[in-house]
């Protein structure tokens, strides 16, 4: 066996393949993928249990689905753009063509940290509202007479602070995610709002940093879509080639094997909460230097919702340890067209927020089929 198909750490053996932690008993040695040995003489060597042992053809065939997930979106998302450009006046112009990169690109930023965290087996449903009570309150101090980098750090602080807080509750005090993240995002958007700022939309100082950021373009195209490319890079190494990125596939994939081999788990993830948290407070800033201001309200609108279908309509199982950024592009690519087209066709914003309901119900759907819970999934740490 390679080193690839099993790891020694801490006393315990672990089976990995690709990104799937399969098990992780305390024995020394491995042999066939199907016999355990210890190291003591005379004994005979010990059979592994069957929800232990190295199933390659169970292991390949998510993957096999995954990347067949991941086509048809992309292909869905070409075919959507493709009529849509010929049957929507207006579609194809300069100016439309850039709202949706830039929407996509706001939107793409948020399912980045949203990735992270259902790929480790969780949700944040608190990313909106970090995202726009964050920058608002850094908005208000600045109005205020504090001074930018004092401004700044305070809130860049707040903000490593309530991801912190997050992971924490979910890590130590083994509170489900989703009720956490729900929690602490009303949280957020009460406190800031009876106590930061003094209305709901709250502008751009003139003369700030944001108001030339939001102002910058590169070879015609917005500095928003350089930005979303560059954090997309950024996560894309930290998942693959870090230790720690690592470490999310692994604990999100069985926490419990994760823990009795090693690896860190609960500061896992605390540190997927904060990467996701820091990458709101990422695109409320360029939201704001878009469009010169913040609207809390942003906070009770269906983009929570977009985030979650993006990630998940990508190919993000939501039974954790599956996907990357790649699935986030794909995703991203697909709904900000097809909301793009819709928009110009001028479709009710309710029965906008209904078709978004009904894709995102089927992804669910789609997932659970795809991507079931076996019986070393299905442990401690579901969201």
């Amino acid at each position: 066996m390679s080193s690839d198909d099993g790891r020694i750490c801490s006393g315990a053996r672990a089976i990995i393949t690709g990104c799937r932690l399969v098990a992780a008993v305390p024995f020394r040695n491995i042999q066939d993928a199907g016999v355990l040995k210890r190291q003591v003489p005379g004994r005979q060597p010990m059979r592994i249990p069957d929800r232990y042992r190295l199933n390659a053809s169970k292991c390949n065939l998510p993957l096999r689905w995954r990347l067949s997930q991941e086509a048809i979106i992309l292909v869905v998302a070409a075919a959507v753009f493709v009529v849509a450009g010929g049957t929507l006046s207006g579609f194809l112009t300069a100016e439309n063509l850039v709202a949706i990169v830039r929407s996509v690109s706001v939107l793409g930023i948020l399912a980045l940290g949203m990735a992270v965290v259902i790929i480790g087996r969780g949700i944040d449903l608190s990313a909106v509202a970090i995202m726009a009570m964050s920058v608002a309150w850094y908005l208000e101090l600045l109005n205020g007479g504090t001074s930018d980098a004092a401004a700044f750090a305070s809130v860049l602080a707040g903000v490593l602070a309530i991801g912190a807080i997050n992971g924490f509750l979910v890590a130590y005090a083994e509170v489900p995610a989703i009720f956490v993240t729900l929690a602490s995002g009303s949280f957020v958007f009460d406190y800031v709002r009876s106590q930061g700022i003094s209305q709901d939309a709250v502008s751009v100082t003139h003369g700030l940093w944001l108001e030339r950021l939001g102002s910058t373009r590169f070879f015609d195209v917005p500095v928003e879509v350089f930005i979303f490319g560059a954090l997309g890079v950024l996560t894309f190494v930290f998942l693959r080639y870090t230790k720690w990125g690592r470490y999310v596939y692994y604990a999100g994939d069985n926490p419990v094997g994760a823990r009795n081999i090693g690896i860190p788990v609960r500061p896992v993830l605390v540190l997927q909460y904060v990467i996701s948290a820091l990458l709101a407070f990422v695109a409320g800033l360029l939201t704001a230097a878009s469009l010169h201001s913040i609207n809390t309200r942003i906070v009770n609108s269906t983009l929570l919702y977009d985030i979650i279908l993006v990630a998940v309509i990508g190919g993000i199982g939501l039974s954790g340890g599956r996907g990357g950024v790649r699935n986030v592009l794909v995703g991203a690519a697909l709904i900000g067209v097809l909301l793009n087209a819709m928009t110009i066709i001028d479709i009710p914003l309710l029965y906008q927020n209904l078709i978004k309901a009904a894709i995102l119900l089927g992804a669910i759907v789609a997932d659970g089929i795809i991507n079931p819970r076996d019986e070393q999934t299905a442990q401690q740490g579901d969201i």
